[in-house]
């Protein structure tokens, strides 16, 4: 008599849920492995570079003036004076209080080595912005008879940097743009869309420096002369640009 042998239903089930569960990841590979072979869009990447060369209408004067005494107060009182003269011309000058701020104060105490006797030192740096570069020369001699002994620099700027700003991008793209069309043009494809843009600009813009000693400044204050060598700034914008290729 031969033994009857029945299978479980719970064992069916269980072969059945294992397949569905090979066919299930079988098929997302697939998928996968087909997303991952998708044809790239052809492309390109350029750089572009944009220039706008500006006439400065503006400058930033860094002054100093400084005392020296065998009294701690005494030569603070004195910068005291100064800087109260100073301050007093810029307003009659018509320089707003706005334009013009204390950029140091510093004051002590030295030896010298020479005398073998103690100093102090007091001294103090203004920055001033000039709206109107033709009262340059006025108001370089005037605080040289308020006490102003130096000129710390001169940093020239432009009430329009913005929209230059602006310009020099626009320049930039542009550059970028005509240099991928160069390169395609070769191979008889089409530029289209940008897909990536990146900005490599930096703040630093180069400009002309002015240094100088007040005190040279007075002896030729009566001569008729060009003081002040404006030249031009130059604002520099570079862009890298990724292009679609059609």
């Amino acid at each position: 008599m031969k033994a009857m042998i029945h299978e479980h239903p719970k064992n069916n089930f269980t072969l059945v849920s294992k397949k569905a569960v090979v066919l299930v990841a079988l098929f997302l590979a697939i998928t996968v492995q087909a997303q991952e072979q998708k044809p790239q869009v052809p492309q390109i990447s350029v750089t572009g570079e944009g220039k706008v060369k500006i006439t400065p209408d503006q400058a930033v004067v860094t002054v100093g003036f400084q005392n020296m005494g065998k009294d701690a107060k005494e030569v603070k009182n004195l910068n005291d004076e100064v800087v109260d003269k100073v301050i007093k011309f810029l307003k009659s000058s018509g320089i707003p209080a706005t334009d013009y701020k204390t950029n140091n104060v510093s004051l002590y105490k030295s030896y010298d080595y020479e005398k073998k006797k103690y100093n102090f030192q007091a001294s103090q740096t203004l920055s001033i912005t000039l709206k109107d570069l033709k009262k340059y020369d006025t108001i370089m001699m005037g605080l040289n008879d308020a006490g102003v002994n130096s000129i710390q620099g001169v940093e020239f700027k432009s009430s329009k940097m913005e929209e230059y700003e602006k310009d020099a991008r626009r320049n930039a793209m542009l550059n970028a743009k005509q240099k991928a069309l160069d390169y395609a043009s070769v191979l008889g494809q089409k530029v289209g869309k940008a897909l990536l843009i990146t900005d490599n600009s930096q703040v630093y813009i180069p400009q002309p420096m002015y240094k100088g000693n007040m005190m040279a400044m007075a002896a030729d204050g009566g001569q008729s002369r060009e003081t002040l060598a404006v030249g031009e700034l130059e604002v520099n914008t570079n862009v890298s640009v990724t292009f679609a290729l059609e």
